[in-house]
Order: C-alpha cells, then structure tokens, then sequence
C-alpha cells in the first residue's frame, strides 16, 4: 500500500472514530440533560389533569407565598455576592501585593473552606449560635444574648463565608498577572495608590471580578441546604421546589416545574447580563512585567498577615467544629462533657451503606466523567465544527442547572417506561456525572490547548488508528489535566446534597443525605461524625490534587 493510500484509511477512520464519538455524546446530553430538562418544562404548563394551562406561572406571580420566595432568593444572593465581593478582593490583592506572613496556609484554608458542602457550614454555625449552641449558651451565663443565627442574617454569613473564596481565587490569578507598568505609568503621572487601584487595577480585572461574582451569586441562588437547615421562616425559591414536590400532602410536579424553569432562567439572564457587561468593553493585558511585591515593614506586615489568617480560619472553622464535635460526648440531642468514640459507632452500624453508597457511587461517576470527559474535550479542543460548538455549549448548562431543579427533571423524566430509574442508584450516578462533568472536561481542554497536533498526525502517519493513537499518546500527555479536574469532581459528588435529597430512595441515600436527615432529626453528635468523614474526604483528595498539580493548589 502506497503511503498516500495509507493517510487516506487513516484519515477516513479518524473522521469515522471521531464522528461516533461527537455524535454519541451529543445523544447522551439529549437523554440526560435535555430530555428532563424540557420534560419538566412541558409539565409546568399541565394541570393536574394534563390539560395546557399557564395557571401554574399566574399563581407563582400573583400569589405572595411564591413570588416572595424569588425576592428572598436574589436579595440573599446579592449580599452574599455583595459581602463576597468585600472580603475576597481585598484579600487577593493583599496577598498578591504584599510579603505577608502565611500565603500558602491561607490559600489551603480558603480552598478547604469552599470545598466543603455549605450545609456542613450551615450546621457547624448551628452548633455555636443556635438555640442551644455552645457559643449561645456560654454567653447567656454571663448575661449576654447573641443574635440568633437563624434566617436572613444566618444564610448570608454562611454564604458569604462559603463562596468568597471564588472572588478571592479568581482574582489573586488576574492581580498576579497586571503589566505593572500600567500602574508605574499612574504613579508617575502622581496618582496615589488608593486613585491607582480604583483606576487602573480594578478596571482591568474587570472580567475576572465579574466571573467570580457571578459564581458567587449563582451558588447562592441555587444551593437548598444552608436555607433548608437555618432559613427557618426565611423560604428561598430552591427550598419551595423542594416541598412543592415532595409535599407530604401530595406534591404537584407541575408546579415545582415551574417554579424549576424560573430559578433557570434567573440563573441565565444573569449569566447574559455579565457576559453582555464585559463584552461591551475590550480588557486586553500582558504580563511581560507582572506586579513586584511590597516588602512591608515589621507592624504592616503582622497586621495584615492577621487579618488575612483571621477571616481564613472563620472560614476555615465550620470544618474543625465538625470534627471537634463528632468526638464529644451526647445524650440524645445534647452535648455533655466527656469524648469517645460513641457518634463514629452509631454511625457505622447505623448508616455504613450510606458511607459505602458515597464513594461507591462517587467512583464510579468519576470513571465515567473522566472517559467521557476526554473524549468530549477532545472533541471541543482539536475538532471544532457548529456540532461541536453546541457540544461545548451543552456542557456549560448543567452551570445554571441547580441541583435541586436537576433531581427533579431526571425524577420527571425517568420515572415511567421506557426507562424507568426513580430510586436507582444510576439515576444519583447520572446526576452526578451531568452537574460535575464540566470540571473534567474545563481542565482536560486546559492541556489539550498545551499538546502539539503534530504528535497525533505523526502516529497516525505512521498506520497507528486513531483510537489507539488516542489513548496510547493524547490521553497519556493530557492524564495531568484529567486527573486534577476528576478530583475535583470527585469532592464536590461525595458532598453533593441538592440532587441527592430529590433522588436518594431507601437504600441508595448517601453521607450528605444522612447529614441533613440526622440534622433535622437533631442528632448532631452522629451528623459531625458523617461530616467529619467528608471533612477528612475532601482534605485528602486536594492533597492528592495538590500534588498532582504540583503545588499549584487553585480550583479555577
């Protein structure tokens, strides 16, 4: 065979390999993202009789119970993003600036502290200012009463303490990489540091500070756990969908569908409305000469170390609280003195299949995520057509998807034949696979953009096919890449609650779901001993991520 008949064959089985692959993902996503997702839209203009009807959306917008429910969730939202935005872009450009005292334990314990659940926070500040919390109940000796954490107030501070890492991280990347000759050329013309960085610093993180806003503002909106657990009479749009459909007076799918397809489509405008601000401008930055750190003097340098250390560790603390508790002593629902091992006990003869449920159905969403994640990055990366772009586009909605909204669709959907998978454990692996996918697939492009073409047409120049050139070369060089999204994969499934509460049936319900049960149940001692797995999960998986990454420990 000549060699030009040979790249023929293997140029013809590339495109044959590689059109499988794109259009056998594309189908996947049509089952299960966009099938439930418009399954559940259908429902929401159904009565209960199945006829049309738009009275679903007309009682969301008329009646107070409900509406009230948006207002709650984006003014909450708001001052999380509000506060986020306070703490974490001062913090970047402290630690990026500045020789303080530190950095690497305060980027770990902010990373830590936006990798765990929020729920576990939400408990964790139940434990010290709730009702009966060890802080309350310290201060009220003395004659002193502590504000209650519970509602408006409570949610936003865990909120704010959970997501303003995203700000932080987010901007510590874009603060690191300014032309410092920008801001010479300000100081030269006489302006002073506070008029430079107003000017000419944060105009040009502009984009940057927006994207970690928005992750702020879009976590917040969605996340069911924290309001479920401290909102008390304080009721958001995700905890409505939740009771709409799981009513023990009889839900009404139809209506949890609507409120659904509202919670989406407040998550998309906003999403537009920040790419559409950003797009309006262009930011464009060399970092030929990246920004020279201060060296500060003796007092400067401990006070600003301290005040860095100081909101890391508040952050940081709903995760040794969690820890500490889980050892202490309980009768019943309350805390007496004395440690043992009692809570870890229960739970392992109690609740061992939900443990084993976690990182059983964690690892197998992971094989799938990273399989598929490669693929499909491939796919993204290095054969771009219209097909593809829409392939690219599928992968960014699951971001505006709640988890919530997501356990329903998939509920909706899959609940009647053909494909019956309500109370399976495939279905919370499908939920898994569809909400943290994008993950693996961001960072597999990441070292796809890094690998040279020629290396791929020189093996299949050579007669290798292009499978076997695939997993043999490509996917060896990009394992990096893959890896270090699959871990963070990893974490965010083992403490996924949203999703899981919507699909968990009798014996497939995981850490996260016995979590919040046994909080509800006010079982605290057992709920820390769960919690402190995860706590433990999670702090493991960076290690390993850390050392994958070779200590470029960033979750962005």
């Amino acid at each position: 065979m000549t060699y030009e008949g040979t790249t023929k064959k293997s140029l013809k089985s590339r495109l044959d390999f590689w059109n499988i692959v794109k259009w056998l993902s594309i189908l996947l996503f049509f089952i299960f993202l966009i099938y439930p997702f418009f399954s559940i839209l259908y429902r929401s203009f159904l009565t209960k009789d199945g006829g049309f009807t738009l009275q679903n959306y007309v009682t969301f917008f008329t009646k107070k119970y409900y509406y009230r429910t948006l207002k709650n969730s984006l003014t909450v939202s708001l001052f999380a993003t509000l506060f986020s935005v306070i703490i974490g872009l001062p913090m970047a450009y402290i630690t990026t600036r500045y020789n303080i005292y530190g950095k690497k334990l305060i980027n770990i314990l902010i990373i830590m502290s936006l990798m765990s659940p929020p729920f576990i926070g939400a408990y964790s500040w139940i434990m010290m200012f709730g009702r009966s919390g060890f802080v309350t109940t310290l201060f009220s000796k003395i004659g002193i009463t502590v504000p209650p954490i519970y509602g408006f107030g409570g949610i936003v501070l865990v909120f704010t303490l959970k997501f303003f890492p995203y700000v932080y991280l987010y901007v510590s990347g874009a603060m690191s990489s300014i032309d410092r000759s920008l801001e010479e050329a300000a100081e030269n013309l006489g302006s002073s540091k506070l008029k430079r960085i107003w000017t000419i610093t944060i105009p040009v993180i502009m984009p940057t500070l927006t994207a970690g806003a928005i992750m702020v503002f879009m976590s917040s909106l969605a996340d069911f756990g924290t309001p479920m657990l401290i909102g008390e009479g304080y009721k958001v749009l995700p905890v409505l969908v939740y009771e709409e459909y799981m009513s023990e007076m009889g839900g009404n799918a139809n209506m949890a569908g609507a409120l659904s397809v509202i919670i989406v489509l407040c998550s998309t405008t906003v999403l537009l409305i920040q790419k559409y601000a950003v797009s309006r401008k262009n930011y464009v930055m060399t970092a030929l000469r990246p920004p020279i750190v201060e060296e500060l003097s003796l007092g400067k340098r401990i006070f600003l170390t301290a005040i860095c250390m100081f909101v890391s560790f508040v952050a940081f603390l709903p995760q040794i609280v969690v820890i500490v508790t889980s050892f202490i002593k309980t009768n019943g629902p309350i805390f007496v003195k004395g440690f043992s091992l009692e809570s870890y006990q229960k739970i392992f003869y109690k609740l061992s299949k939900n443990i084993t449920n976690t990182f059983v159905y964690s690892t197998i969403a992971i094989i799938i995520m990273v399989v598929l994640g490669m693929l499909i990055s491939y796919l993204v990366v290095k054969r771009k057509d219209k097909i593809t772009n829409f392939l690219d586009l599928l992968i960014m909605f699951p971001y505006v998807i709640p988890g919530a909204v997501l356990g329903i669709s998939l509920l909706v959907a899959f609940n009647q034949p053909p494909l019956i998978l309500s109370g399976t454990a495939s279905i919370l692996v499908i939920a898994y696979v569809v909400r943290k996918m994008p993950y693996t697939i961001r960072s597999s492009s990441a070292m796809l953009y890094q690998i040279d073409q020629s290396i791929e047409e020189a093996s299949i120049n050579l007669g290798v096919s292009p499978m076997k050139t695939f997993f043999k070369i490509t996917a060896r060089m990009m394992a990096p890449g893959v890896i270090s999204g699959a871990i963070l994969s990893w974490i965010t499934s083992i403490n996924e609650l949203s999703s899981s509460i919507m699909l968990y049936g009798g014996k497939t319900a995981t850490i996260s779901v016995a979590i919040y049960t046994e909080v509800v149940r006010a079982s605290f001692g057992t709920a820390a001993a769960l919690a402190s797995i995860l706590t433990i999960a999670t702090i493991l998986s960076l290690l390993l991520f850390s050392f994958i990454s070779k200590g470029k420990v960033s979750v962005i």
